[in-house]
C-alpha cells in the first residue's frame, strides 16, 4: 500500500496571485489618455506674464474622482486636450504643477 504524502503549500505561492491582483488593480485606468491631435503642441506656464499679450479663450479643469482627486498620470494630457479643443497654443497652469496641472486658462498668444 502506498503511503500517503501530506501536500506542503508554500505560503508565499499562495499570497503571489492575490498580490498582483492588487497591484493590478491599483494602476489608474485614465493613464491611458491619448492626446488629441496638436495637443502635445500646447505650451504650458505658470508664470501670468507669459500670456500678458494673449487672448483668453476659456477655462480648463481636469476632471476629479468622486474624492476630489485628479488622475495624476492622465493631468497633463487632459489639460492639453482640454486647451487645444478651446483653440490655444498656450495654456496658463493656474492651479497645479506644469507636470500635473489641475486648472488652468487657455490662451492664444501671437
Amino acid at each position: 500500500m502506498a503511503a500517503l504524502v501530506p501536500i506542503c503549500r508554500n505560503p508565499t505561492m499562495q499570497r503571489t496571485p492575490k498580490a498582483l491582483i492588487v497591484i493590478a488593480s491599483a494602476i489608474p485606468v485614465g493613464a491611458c489618455v491619448t492626446l488629441a491631435p496638436g495637443a502635445d503642441e500646447i505650451r504650458l506656464t505658470n508664470r501670468s506674464a507669459d500670456v500678458a499679450a494673449c487672448k483668453p479663450l476659456g477655462n480648463i479643469q481636469v476632471p476629479k474622482d468622486n474624492q476630489g482627486l485628479v488622475d495624476g498620470a492622465a493631468a497633463q494630457n487632459q489639460f492639453r486636450n482640454q486647451a487645444v479643443g478651446l483653440g490655444s497654443n498656450v495654456a496658463l497652469v493656474t492651479e497645479g504643477l506644469l507636470s500635473i496641472p489641475v486648472a488652468g486658462i487657455a490662451y492664444h498668444c501671437p
